[in-house]
């Protein structure tokens, strides 16, 4: 059967809502062909200005997970889904995903828009997504094809093309995506960094691949968020949580590397207006937990799925049993560190631990992994530490009030450091 072409232009747009390229849910509407009777496939769109560059879909490296270019196009390696336990999104259907080198923008933008070329057949979608640079840091990634609007301008724009399949079924072909960047889009006000109380269950799962390609390891550091917006690079902690348990004896800050539990829409940490899916739930409201507790969505996940439990957030085996000395599921309360604001530090080498005081004789009271973006409130003189970056007496002390040697700290950013 022959697969129908895809040509979607750039829709001059300012929304916040996901455009997902869906060929089996695109309808007919004037000129629009249905994806299943082959024919072309073209929304009308008026032309785009501004800043103009084609995405570069021709490197797959080790960055990029279960893709693969071919003389077509860029197409899944892999449709046969990954995941073996009820609850991973990688058991409802294959993804896969190309990550391409950001690109410094001629002059500051606020909107980018992308245009992206593919035969969909049934089943299958591609959709291209864009996050931009800030003083601040990297915003969360957010749809292209509708026009992705930053609150503050970007000095620079990554694209990542993400791929889904049914179970064993057909891939699409991704020929091009074009994207265009510009200031016309009007900006909210900056928010504030959110704090919300979910559900945590173990990944386990060593050996295992997550979403952005990293293979589990042994007592692993990182968590999964059912949201692919606040997913991180591989070997990156560009999105970053500071979970704790809810008596907050123990923390851990952690980078987001894989996707779920359950769902992979679900930015439950953004206010309705911003939030991809289920905006009729509250702020900080899990999907999963919805539905378990409430039976939202007749009690299922967005694939039709029975939930078996509320959770929103996933810990790797490091996290669950060393950073917060869990011994079974629980409750705990999590800080989305990318919506926040200030310094942050990179941790360099790690698991780091984080100290009630400045100094190696103060108790521990949790871990920043390896890459973890941590926030900084200010800095002390302590015990002198020789680390892996330098040997120095100064001590981070952390938005929890705790504190970090800066001897592991590999950089800042967002701001300067002020002493305590």
């Amino acid at each position: 059967m022959t697969r129908p072409r895809c040509r979607i232009p750039s829709v001059a747009l300012v929304a916040t809502s996901s455009f997902l390229l869906t060929a089996a849910l695109l309808p007919t509407v004037g000129g629009v062909a249905d994806a299943a009777t082959g024919s072309p496939l073209v929304l009308a769109a008026a032309a785009p200005s501004g800043e103009r560059w084609d995405a570069d879909l021709s490197v797959v490296d080790r960055d990029d997970v279960n893709v693969r270019r071919t003389a077509a196009g860029l197409r899944l390696r892999e449709t046969r889904a990954t995941g073996h336990r009820a609850r991973s999104p990688h058991s409802a259907v294959a993804e896969g995903m190309l990550l391409t080198t950001s690109r410094t923008l001629a002059r500051p933008a606020t909107r980018v828009r992308a245009e992206i070329d593919a035969s969909v057949p049934g089943g299958a979608t591609v959709e291209a997504q864009v996050r931009g640079w800030r003083t601040l840091g990297w915003t969360e990634w957010q749809a292209a094809t509708a026009g992705a609007v930053f609150d503050r301008s970007v000095t620079r724009v990554q694209t990542r093309v993400v791929l889904t399949a049914t179970n064993g079924g057909a891939t699409a072909t991704v020929r091009g995506v074009r994207l265009t960047a510009d200031a016309t889009a009007a900006v909210s006000a900056a928010t504030p960094g959110r704090t919300y109380r979910v559900y945590a269950t173990r990944i386990g799962l060593v050996g295992e691949v997550t979403a952005n390609g990293r293979t589990v390891q042994p007592r692993d550091h990182f968590v999964a968020l059912p949201s692919r917006r606040g997913l991180s690079p591989l070997n990156t902690g560009d999105y970053t949580v500071r979970v704790c348990t809810t008596n907050g004896a123990r923390c851990e800050y952690a980078p987001v590397w894989d996707v779920g539990p359950w769902n992979t829409r679900d930015d439950y940490w953004n206010p309705s207006s911003v939030r991809e899916n289920w905006k009729n739930l509250p702020q900080g409201r899990p999907e999963a937990q919805a539905a378990y507790q409430s039976g939202y969505n007749g009690g299922r996940d967005q694939f039709g799925r029975t939930v078996l439990n509320p959770a929103g957030i996933d810990l790797a085996d490091g996290t669950f049993w060393d950073g917060l000395q869990l011994t079974t599921n629980a409750w705990v309360d999590v800080a989305y560190l990318w919506t926040g604001g200030g310094p942050r530090g990179v941790v360099g080498d790690g698991p780091l631990n984080i100290r009630s005081g400045a100094g190696t004789s103060y108790a521990v009271r949790g871990l920043a992994a390896r890459l973890a973006h941590v926030p900084i409130q200010c800095y002390v003189t302590g015990q002198s530490v020789a680390g892996p970056y330098r040997t120095t007496t100064r001590w981070n002390r952390l938005a929890t009030g705790q504190y970090v040697s800066h001897a592991y700290i590999s950089s800042v950013y967002g701001g300067s450091v002020p002493v305590c």
